[in-house]
């Protein structure tokens, strides 16, 4: 059994020379680390700090999707689960300050509740088949989903088959992540949220601001939600996100994987879906 300490180093008594020694050690190492920045409260502040700073979303005049536009990847809930929208899973241990502070790869995703633009929330949708910045994105189109330069280091939303060791945390699903690479790994596509009118759409622009579902290109599930999988991240807790499709009764895909991508409005109000709430929860109120 270690010997308990009863006494305070100013007290000249046992290895006292020894505990003074140590405590100035321990004070300098302090000091070092907190002038290079170094110690945990600082880095949550420098990650919240840049993370959690506003973003501008692109504006629609047309009511479609285009390429190099700035958008949310917005679930408005179901059930016991809340609107929530996809963001980066950034800790203190994805942060560098080299050759600038920003985020390193890989890096978790998760579903923060809540509709906030802002560096962790706002992903662009990006050409893979040479379309120039500002062509229309069609239902069925390859296209990449990558976050915002500087901070967010322009990542990719990636994932790949499931695996033993390559899965999500909580529910053993398909891992999303966030990648440095642009490969097939990283492609996805719109197809209407309707089974049924699903052919009938195919090709044609994507609207914005619409209920639509995220294919992954490679292993064609959809992007998924999941309310019953809870994970406590840096920023509170937060639903899981991954790559699987989940169909009812008719075979028709669940809410888990309805994803509107959300643009701002364009009359300076915010966003399109949350004046759409303000506006429906109006008509409730005199009807």
């Amino acid at each position: 059994m270690a010997k308990e300490k009863t006494y305070r180093s100013s007290v000249k008594t046992g290895n006292w020379n020894e505990d003074r020694l140590l405590e100035e050690d321990a004070m300098k190492e302090y000091l070092e680390k907190k002038e290079r920045g170094e110690l945990a409260a600082q880095k949550v502040d420098l990650l919240k700090q840049n993370i959690l700073k506003p973003v501008n979303l692109s504006v629609t005049n047309d009511g479609h999707l285009h390429f190099g536009d700035v958008v949310m990847l917005v679930n408005m809930g179901g059930g016991k689960r809340e609107c929530s929208a996809v963001s980066i899973n950034a800790d203190t241990n994805s942060l560098t300050k080299l050759p600038s502070p920003g985020i390193q790869a890989p890096c978790g995703v998760s579903a923060v509740r809540g509709v906030q633009p802002c560096t962790r929330t706002a992903f662009i949708i990006t050409s893979v088949d040479g379309s120039p910045e500002g062509s229309t994105l069609c239902f069925d189109q390859s296209f990449a989903l990558k976050t915002t330069s500087g901070f967010a280091r322009g990542l990719y939303l990636t994932s790949d088959l499931q695996s033993f060791q390559k899965c999500a945390k909580k529910s053993r699903l398909q891992e999303v992540y966030l990648d440095y690479s642009d490969c097939f790994l990283s492609w996805w596509k719109i197809v209407h949220f309707d089974p049924q009118e699903r052919l009938e759409y195919e090709g044609q622009p994507v609207p914005a601001n619409v209920k639509v579902l995220i294919i992954h290109c490679k292993t064609n599930h959809a992007l998924a939600v999941l309310g019953d999988q809870a994970l406590w991240t840096t920023y509170g807790k937060e639903y899981e996100v991954t790559a699987h499709t989940f169909l009812d009764s008719h075979r028709a895909e669940q809410d888990n994987n309805h994803w509107i991508l959300c643009t701002s409005d364009p009359a300076g109000k915010g966003l399109v879906i949350l004046r759409h709430q303000q506006l429906a929860a109006n008509n409730e109120k005199f009807t």
